[in-house]
């Protein structure tokens, strides 16, 4: 009778190892396929993750190619003159913003405030001789081309050269 239920416990176990043995591998096949999936997906974001970066790098090209930073012709321009061009770029738009004040035009807009003050936004030092710039008064905005020159005292001089005053719909 012992041996029976010896044979039987025997029988019942390699049953159970052989349950556990086809299940785990069942298992680790849906595991695998889950992790290859998983890798060609993540394979597909990285390919669209670098193909979004190259896309932003390049728009960002575009976006500084008329700009001080980026020209070097006019970067060689100043540091011949002994001017940092960096420096000079911070200077000059200071300048321009600075001439801003509570009550009064900015002397460089050529149009007067018809709902406030008109005031200068934003500058940007294009090369060594033109600027682009914002301005609004609260209601109506518009943009200047404005040439300046760094004199050899370090004065800077400015011109408008073309204005522009967006209508108000």
């Amino acid at each position: 009778m012992r041996n029976k239920i010896f044979m039987y416990l025997f029988i019942f176990t390699a049953l159970f190892v052989l349950f556990q043995f086809i299940n785990a591998k069942k298992a680790k096949e849906s595991y695998d396929g889950r992790i290859e999936n998983l890798q060609q997906r993540l394979q597909e974001l990285e390919t669209s993750k670098n193909e979004a970066i190259d896309s932003l790098i390049n728009i960002n090209m575009d976006l500084t190619y008329f700009s001080l930073d980026s020209d070097e012709e006019a970067i060689a321009y100043f540091e011949e003159q002994g001017y940092n061009a960096k420096k000079l770029e911070l200077t000059i738009i200071d300048q321009i913003i600075g001439q801003n004040k509570a009550g009064e035009d900015n002397p460089i807009v050529p149009f007067v405030g018809m709902e406030g003050n008109m005031a200068i936004n934003k500058v940007r030092l294009l090369n060594h001789k033109w600027i682009i710039a914002d301005f609004t008064d609260g209601v109506y905005w518009g943009q200047l081309f404005i040439l300046y020159d760094v004199r050899e005292d370090g004065v800077v001089d400015f011109e408008v050269e073309k204005s522009f005053l967006y209508p108000r719909n």
